[in-house]
């Protein structure tokens, strides 16, 4: 499963461990500042291991995600830089698991409101298609998903960002502020 961060993560492991051996993998070259990055993989670390749960990290390759999106700073959140940025992460991962012998993969993006469940899961079952795999399509946020995952974060005291990642939604976060 992809994770971009602990919070998120919280609720869709549990929602998936009744019928899969969930294993993470953190793959977020979006991420901004670098402290931003450093903090939201550590405690996606630390989480892991508080909950038994194995996580494995792809190198943080900001520039190539800064060449594939800069043509589209402008772009308002959930816009087409995320479809890009969504493609990358999904992308990764996937050949992460086609690579280590995974048969399903998925990602916990959907569990954010700001997040379009749908664009996430096409994008997951074309990409799946690419590697041979099975895109297990989610919408982590309905039935009280984001709440549980609120609950859940808070109750692990885990550290909770206030935007997105990227220097665009933080941007934009500080502007609606």
């Amino acid at each position: 499963m992809h994770v971009c961060c602990a919070p998120c993560c919280t609720y869709p492991v549990t929602a998936l461990q009744d019928e899969f051996d969930v294993e993470l993998f953190f793959y977020n070259p979006n991420i901004h500042p670098e402290e931003e990055y450093r903090a939201r993989l550590d405690e996606a670390e630390r989480y892991a291991a508080k909950i038994g749960v194995t996580l494995y990290k792809a190198p943080y390759e900001v520039e190539a995600w800064h060449r594939a999106t800069s043509s589209l700073k402008d772009e308002p959140e959930g816009g087409d830089r995320c479809e890009i940025c969504y493609r990358m992460r999904l992308g990764k991962t996937a050949q992460f698991a086609a690579s280590n012998g995974f048969d399903y993969f998925t990602t916990t993006l959907s569990i954010s409101p700001h997040k379009n469940a749908d664009k996430i899961n096409a994008l997951g079952e074309m990409i799946a298609d690419m590697y041979t795999l099975k895109f297990y399509r989610a919408d982590f946020k309905k039935d009280g998903g984001f709440k549980k995952s609120a609950d859940m974060s808070k109750e692990a005291g885990l550290y909770r960002q206030n935007y997105c990642g990227c220097i665009y939604s933080k941007k934009e976060k500080n502007v609606r502020s």
